[in-house]
């Protein structure tokens, strides 16, 4: 049991062991913090995870990453070097696109080997991808050193001025497919760059076109694989944490956040153990806090949105807020989570995952590949208007092994299969819903030429929305908070330090500046650099 005054340093808590509470716990104690970690589960990483049977290994989250830089940065913060560690390999094709009317081709890395490729498509869109580059890059000059590095709502510096300059006055304002049939005729080329929102978690249809920066990112700065899984970088971070004195809890499930008036305190755990702290890091779904800190006026702001936006009332206070007795050798009932506190319309997709180990070997496969739906458009309105899962989905399809035999037992594949799905707290994934929306998947898979697999599965494993939200605790399985619909949600998401209490701190995919693995790692640094800034002596 850790108590504050047994030592000089200060104390911070952190809820939740997901990449980016490791990368706070990394700061901090670089920072001469004394840290401790809270992970629920039974391995740390959060979404960034594995899952391993008869010799195949399979990262169960995110499988590919940019911006490797941002990695390395973390590493150096942490006094150690990313190389010594970690072995980062480009993806070469990015991806390879399949089309329902028999259109396939890969998108390359290369640009004069894509320029040929945009040609042979429709030869007057060479013009338009080029003018949506640019238009991407100028979106990230003006975010990498703002938007990317600092909270919002923080004043401008003088370099600020500067930076406007290469603020896209066209195009950028509006909304994000419009944008993309402003510069591509192409049938398939609307289709491959629609699809970039689905990155965050959104609708090409009703997200910003300010979200034309992620494929400039994407293209510009490479897509890359670490060798031995993704996982092998939360490996290496918890790692780094233990030998830098960061005490690191599983199974450690948080109930409560403690407060002295406006001053949070510590944090309870559900064998009402307590932890005393000087700080509170969150990293887990923002829209969670509301019901784990008490007592709130059930109609009282939550504190996790900024003044100028507004937000849902917030629902009646569940028992683990009562300010009765609390009897201290008594267990408290873990979070149930709760509609209110993020609405279903205000939510990102969730995801449906089959995990499949092959038995035998296909050269044939590409490390990436997306199959995508007849009608993208219909397929969006039917996850986010009817909420449904798609009757024709488009299909990602990721067969690391193709780059990385060692996730293999030597001989077949490993293949990561993924449908989008709505993120509903109703839905019962149970076996008929599990085996239809199998069929389904398999049956856009077979009409666009994907091999039959089916016979030679000897490992398997599948991710329902359900699975998804009750494992991470995020709503419905919503695997990034609030989707990026309208300017609110996609630029004013919760912030990283918390505007009604003291002391508590937000960290990760659901709050700012948003999600997605080199995104979540700058928020660990945000989110640091507040600490610094307010919890200073």
């Amino acid at each position: 049991m850790f108590f504050v005054g047994s030592m000089k340093s200060k104390h911070a808590v952190i809820i939740g062991g997901g990449l980016g509470g490791l990368a706070v716990a990394l700061r901090l104690a670089a920072q001469k913090w004394s840290v401790t970690l809270c992970e629920q589960g039974h391995s740390f990483g959060g979404k960034m995870n594995f899952w391993s049977d008869r010799g195949f290994r399979f990262d169960t989250g995110p499988s590919l990453i940019t911006m490797p830089w941002v990695f390395a940065e973390l590493f150096t913060a942490a006094g150690a070097a990313i190389e010594d560690h970690l072995e980062f390999v480009p993806v070469h094709p990015i991806s390879e696109y399949v089309y329902p009317d028999g259109a396939q081709f890969s998108y390359s890395a290369s640009m004069p080997e894509w320029l040929e490729t945009v040609r042979n498509l429709d030869a007057r869109d060479l013009d338009g991808f080029l003018r949506f580059m640019n238009l991407g890059a100028r979106l990230y000059e003006v975010s990498k050193d703002t938007f990317l590095r600092r909270r919002p709502l923080d004043w401008p510096r003088p370099i600020d001025a500067r930076i406007l300059r290469h603020l896209p006055w066209r195009y950028a304002w509006g909304n994000y497919h419009k944008t993309v049939v402003a510069h591509f005729r192409s049938p398939h080329l609307r289709q491959l760059y629609d699809r970039y929102p689905t990155y965050v978690g959104s609708s090409p249809y009703q997200s910003p076109a300010t979200l034309a920066v992620i494929p400039f990112i994407e293209y510009a700065f490479g897509a890359w694989y670490v060798k031995g899984g993704l996982y092998r970088i939360v490996e290496s971070l918890v790692e780094l944490a233990k030998d830098r004195g960061v005490e690191m809890l599983l199974d450690s499930h948080v109930v409560k956040i403690e407060c002295d008036g406006k001053k949070v305190t510590g944090v309870r755990q559900s064998d009402n153990v307590l932890i005393e702290a000087d700080i509170v890091v969150m990293n887990g779904d923002a829209s969670y806090v509301s019901q784990m800190i008490g007592p709130i006026s059930p109609t009282s702001p939550t504190g996790l949105i900024s003044p100028i936006s507004p937000i849902s009332p917030i629902s009646p206070i569940s028992p683990i807020n009562s300010t009765g007795p609390i009897n201290p050798t008594s267990p408290i009932s873990p979070i149930t989570p709760n509609t209110a506190f993020l609405p279903h319309h205000e939510r990102s997709m969730s995801g449906f995952v089959m995990l499949l180990g092959i038995r035998r070997t296909m050269p044939e496969l590409r490390h990436h590949a997306i199959y995508f739906s007849g009608d993208y458009e219909r397929e969006f309105s039917e996850l986010f208007n009817d909420r449904v899962f798609p009757n024709d989905p488009t299909v990602y399809v990721n067969a690391p092994s193709r780059s990385d035999r060692s996730v293999t037992p030597g001989e077949g594949e490993t293949i990561f299969i993924m449908a989008n799905a709505p993120a509903n707290d109703h839905d019962k994934w149970e076996e008929e819903r599990i085996g239809e929306a199998r069929r389904r998947i398999f049956a856009r898979l077979r009409a666009s030429g994907f091999p039959e697999i089916e016979k030679d599965i000897v490992a398997s494993d599948v991710w329902t929305p359900e699975k998804i939200g009750s494992r991470y605790l995020m709503p419905g399985g919503a695997i990034y908070g609030r989707h990026s619909h309208g300017w609110k949600n996609a630029f004013l998401r919760p912030p990283n330090k918390d505007h009604k209490y003291d002391h508590l701190y937000y960290v990760g995919g659901s709050t700012h500046p948003g999600g997605g693995t080199p995104t979540v790692l700058l928020s660990a640094q945000i989110t640091s650099e507040l600490i610094e800034r307010y919890e200073r002596e």
